[in-house]
């Protein structure tokens, strides 16, 4: 889960999307149907975006997200409104990185290069404890790998007060833009600064909680 993943090069025909519901209709040129460009922008992220409807009402919460083959999971309370809801009905996830500012001459003429996913499908709960668990340990050594082997095993209240959903990434798609500012003609001599301005995540310096003894190994992590 970094930003230095990039989306692999589209090489020879583009892949047709798996439905009508997932192409790219403005700027189609900017669209991916491949799961090798999906799963690239998945898996650089920690956090995507749950949007379900409840009594008419949408709602978009934020996540903690990670993929395992065919999967896209994601986490939060066994007792939350999310997994309650959203159980056997349709959803949307989305995966979004902003890769940089787009600065041209003319207002209407600003952009952002970024990476993002959609996928549509039906979400899943996952009701064995054994099974949240093995899930939740591929969440951990996402983000950290190696972790998993380093921490209290689980204790059988904290596998049933933890939901975990999933739903299938048959149907997805991506859409990238990379591209320099497109001024209009003639705005080339407007006296104001154009170009691009790169957005990056970068991690800080670790800071241990009081009890972390002398000498301990920090844990590798996978994020920026």
């Amino acid at each position: 889960m970094t930003d230095a993943m990039p989306v692999p090069e589209r090489r020879g025909e583009p892949s047709a999307p798996a439905s009508d519901r997932v192409r790219l209709r403005r700027k189609p040129m900017r669209g991916r149907y491949d799961r090798e460009a999906v799963d690239a922008i998945v898996d650089a992220s920690a956090v995507g975006v749950i949007s379900f409807v409840q009594n008419g009402q949408p709602f978009g919460i934020p996540v903690n997200v990670w993929r395992e083959g065919d999967r896209l999971y994601w986490h939060g309370s066994a007792g939350g409104r999310m997994l309650r809801e959203a159980d056997g009905k349709p959803i949307c996830v989305t995966v979004y990185h902003l890769d940089g500012l787009v600065l041209a001459r003319a207002a209407t003429n600003h952009s952002v290069n970024f990476r993002s996913a959609m996928v549509l499908g039906t979400a899943r709960l996952v009701t064995d404890p054994r099974e949240v668990e093995r899930a939740l340990e591929g969440l951990i050594e996402a983000l950290y790998p190696g972790r998993w082997a380093q921490l209290r095993p689980m204790t059988e209240p904290e596998r049933k007060a933890a939901g975990v959903m999933y739903v299938d990434l048959a149907e997805s798609s991506a859409k990238v833009r990379n591209e320099a500012p497109h001024d209009d003609p003639g705005d080339e001599a407007w006296p104001a600064w154009a170009g691009l301005i790169p957005v990056r995540t970068v991690r800080g310096e670790p800071e241990p909680d009081a009890f972390v003894q002398p000498g301990t190994p920090l844990p590798e992590v996978r994020v920026p």
